[in-house]
Formats: structure tokens, sequence, C-alpha cells
């Protein structure tokens, strides 16, 4: 009879640890699973009354709303921007603000406007959308013809003055004050880096601990080295939405910083954004992948006969539809399955095989194997693929299942 009593006491003590390593197990994959996703809208129009009708139409679909204005007007506008903030977060909206870049004339005030913004808002402020396109811009920078214009200036001799940068507060700026040749992928890496570091407006929200976000189409992996919180893929202008998020979520993971998406204009002309069916599709896939943030890109606002700029009916109703999806759907794959390692400081497009590397160099002998490499195991595992780096700083044991080298034979 003892005997029996102590098999079921220590049956019922199996029984409990089991249950609580279980609940213990499932609060942790659930937690992994559900974690906080921000949806809504980049708001790009001129006025408070754009922004208040927009939100207003917005509010019970979505979660997050982007004060765009450092493309226009609002920015210059004390007034305006806090009207639109506080009707943002009183209905109950998180916001991310963007005031512009850091300029003599243009930037004392707005970081100011920023901590404040902390402050009043509390958790639903959730930080400064800075500059953009940090690593497209130069990618694409005519850098043949600003080298020749500044040839007699600078000279010739490949010497680049990283104590310059500290006067640089935008790309153009950036262009202007360069005059030297690189001389490698390596020095460019570290100027590019130093580039964003310097940056007096990139160091004004570190001193005060705002978060930064800004969106990009290349060289995720140089933003975050140089100091960006956040980053959004810029999605829907006919570029690959998996190889965009291969790249930006292999640098998030490996980097660990938080990532996102941003739905940008499909045309350069009305109606700008692409089909509701097909944003729709492209949000999705970010959603299934991990993102963290998923937006739209909403300018320009000189439509005729719309209220919400590049926004119509459809896009409103996707928004909606996608709301409630993803409040009823945990991600299906929210961490890849398998990473490609690019060589170290490899600044490439990756937009082809004929892709620029750091916007100075065409395409050497490892850029068509990339590529090739690159597009077969996107094709093998669509957006559950991470590019990546071979960087001693970021080792990639224990981050992946399977991982491929740019030159194996794949």
């Amino acid at each position: 009879m003892k005997k029996i009593l102590v098999l079921s006491i220590v049956l019922i003590l199996v029984l409990i640890s089991a249950s609580a390593a279980f609940l213990v197990s499932y609060s942790q994959s659930s937690n992994t699973r559900r974690q906080q996703v921000y949806v809504g809208v980049a708001f790009g129009g001129e006025s408070v009354s754009q922004a208040k009708i927009l939100i207003d139409r917005l509010r019970s679909y979505t979660n997050l709303f982007i004060l765009d204005a450092g493309i226009n007007p609002i920015s210059t506008n004390e007034t305006a921007s806090r009207e639109i903030c506080d009707y943002a977060v009183n209905a109950g909206l998180n916001i991310i603000i963007n005031m512009g870049s850091w300029t003599p004339w243009n930037w004392p005030w707005q970081i100011q406007f920023l901590n404040t913004s902390r402050t009043m808002y509390g958790d639903k402020f959730l930080g400064c959308y800075y500059d953009d396109e940090p690593g497209g811009i130069p990618l694409d920078w005519n850098w043949t013809k600003q080298f020749a214009e500044n040839q007699l200036l600078f000279g010739s001799n490949g010497t680049q003055n990283p104590l310059s940068l500290s006067s640089i507060y935008d790309k153009i700026q950036y262009a202007n004050l360069t005059g030297a040749q690189p001389q490698n992928y390596t020095i460019e890496a570290q100027w590019f880096n130093q580039l964003l570091e310097h940056n007096r407006g990139h160091n004004d929200l570190k001193s005060y601990n705002i978060t930064s976000f800004t969106s990009d189409y290349a060289l995720f992996w140089f933003d975050y080295i140089g100091g960006y919180n956040t980053l959004f893929a810029q999605l829907g202008w006919n570029d690959s939405v998996n190889l965009q998020i291969s790249l930006l979520r292999g640098a998030a993971t490996m980097q660990n910083k938080d990532w996102g998406a941003i739905v940008t204009w499909k045309y350069t002309e009305p109606p700008y954004l692409d089909t509701s069916v097909n944003i729709y599709n492209q949000m999705l896939t970010a959603y299934n992948a991990g993102a963290k943030y998923i937006t739209v890109f909403d300018y320009p606002y000189n439509l005729t006969n719309n209220l919400y700029g590049t926004l119509t009916d459809a896009h409103f109703q996707m928004l909606e539809q996608f709301w409630n999806y993803i409040n009823s759907h945990d991600p299906s794959s929210n961490h890849a399955q398998a990473a490609i390692i690019l060589p170290n400081d490899y600044g490439f497009g990756m937009r082809s095989a004929t892709d620029k590397i750091w916007g100075f160099w065409g395409p050497d002998n490892k850029s068509e194997l990339i590529w090739n490499n690159t597009q077969l195991l996107l094709s093998k595992y669509n957006a559950s693929l991470d590019i990546i780096y071979e960087d001693p700083m970021y080792p990639v044991e224990g981050n992946y299942s399977r991982v491929y080298y740019w030159n194996q034979t794949i």
C-alpha cells in the first residue's frame, strides 16, 4: 500500500513538472510567434486637415501613423506637426515622426520636438524616421561626374579624409565634399560607416536615445553598422520582394536589429501605387517572414478628386483585410531556413549580375557567381533565405540550420 502511495505521489510530481515545462515552452513559442506588429501608412500630405481625414479613415484597422513630413513644408511647421501627432495618438495610433534630416537652418527645434514627443506620448512614440536611402543614394550616384568636377579641388592621390564627414548633413553634401577616388572595398565600407556615424542628426538622435528608422533598397547590412536601429525594405518598385526581405532580414538577424517593410511606388506617375491585390501579397510575404513594421507610402497628395493621396478605396479595403488576417493568423516562418554568406565589405547592389559595387566599381569576377547562386537559393527557399556577410563581428554559428557560401557549388 505504501509503495502504491509513493508511486502515485511520484507520478503526480512528474505530471506537474511536465505540465509546467509545457506551459513555459508554449508561452515562449507563443511570444516568439506573436511579436507586436505595427501596420499603417506613411502620410506624405501637406496639411493638418489631410492628416486628420486619413487618420479617421485608418484608425480602426491600423496601429501606426508615420508623419512623413521630411518631404514637405510641415517639417518646418512646429504647430502643425504637433497637432497632427496629438490627433494620431488620441486616435489610438503609435507614431513615427520624420522631420527631415539635419541642416544648419532646419534641425535644432526638430530634435527638441522629437525629445518632447517621447515624454508626451510615452510608448506611443516609436522613434524618428531620419534621412532616406542612406545606402541606395550613394550606390546610384553619378560618381564619375562628381570626381571630374572635384578633381582640381581634391587632387588625385586617392586619399579620403574622414574628418570632413562631421560637416556632412545629407547626401548632396556627401557628393560635393567627396573628391577622391576610392581605393578598395574595405576602405569604402569604413568610409560609409563613418559617413553615418559622423552625421550630426544621427548623433543627436543617439544622444537623446531616440530610436532611428529609415527605408532603403540596398546595402542594409552597412546601414545597420552605421547606427540605424530599424530599417524598412522598399517593396513594390519592380524589384524582387523575396530578395529585398532576404537582404534586410539577414542583416537584422545577425546584428540583432528590428526590421520592416514599406510599400512604395510601382510607377513614377499616377496611379503610383500597385493594385491592392499585389500590395496585399507583398505585405503578407513581409508579415510571414517576420517583419515587425509594415506600412504603405502615401505620397503625393496632388491627385485629382482624391482626399487620401495615392490611396484608393480598394487600398483601404485591402488594409482592413490585412489587419483582420494578422490578428487571427501567426506568421508562417519568421526565421530563415538557410543563409548565403557574401564576402566581407562587398557593397554589391544585388539587383542584377552587373550591378555596381559601392557605387564606384562595376561588377568584378565574383559578381556573376554571387548573383547566380543567390538566385538559385531564392528559387529554393523564397523568402526563407537570409543574405549575410562574412564578418568576424557577427559569427554565423548557431543562427541557421543550413549555410551556403557565395563561391561554393550549389
